[in-house]
């Protein structure tokens, strides 16, 4: 509790008055305040963190169990300076022919997006995305490339290791 006194001054007059000690209860505020801190911590909605699902294959089963026609897959190396090369198939033999983009929504998805229309064209089933991040890139390119994934709506992607001969194409090209 708190108390404001206010002691009596002799002013010099004659008459004398009276000076009441007020007296001002502050139990009411404070249990207020208490009540509003309380209702603010309770009904605040800390920041979520924001993840991506990502499904990794099991070890415990051995490679090659499911071959992967070279027709529907897209490897997507991810190079040095906010670049990246893509090709169709198989790097000895590409369907498409490996091509330099970067990861704007011009980029990366606008391929990601004629492939896959390509894909299911000529056989009628979805593409398969495998994304190889090299030495040199950065990770937000990572993060982005999964996310480009996601816009696009491809459900087959792998995170896989990087080749010597993908290295040696990223060469190739200046990346």
């Amino acid at each position: 509790m708190a108390e404001l006194n206010s002691s009596p001054q002799n002013g010099g007059g004659k008459y004398k008055r009276k000076k009441i000690n007020a007296r001002v209860d502050l139990t009411a505020m404070v249990d207020l305040a208490f009540l509003l801190i309380t209702f603010f911590i309770m009904t605040t909605t800390l920041a979520k963190p924001k993840a991506m699902d990502l499904s990794m294959p099991d070890k415990s089963k051995p490679d090659g169990d499911m071959p992967v026609p070279a027709s529907r897959t897209l490897t997507l190396v991810l190079g040095k300076n906010n670049k990246a090369v893509y090709f169709l198939g198989e790097l000895k033999n590409p369907v498409i022919s490996p091509s330099v983009t970067d990861f704007s929504a011009n980029g990366i998805r606008k391929a990601i997006i004629e492939t896959n229309k390509m894909v299911h064209d000529n056989t009628g089933k979805s593409m398969i995305v495998l994304v190889k991040p090299s030495d040199k890139s950065q990770y937000s390119n990572l993060v982005s490339t999964l996310d480009e994934l996601a816009i696009t709506g491809i459900q087959q992607y792998a995170i896989v290791d990087i080749m010597p001969a993908d290295v040696d194409a990223l060469k190739q090209k200046g990346i």
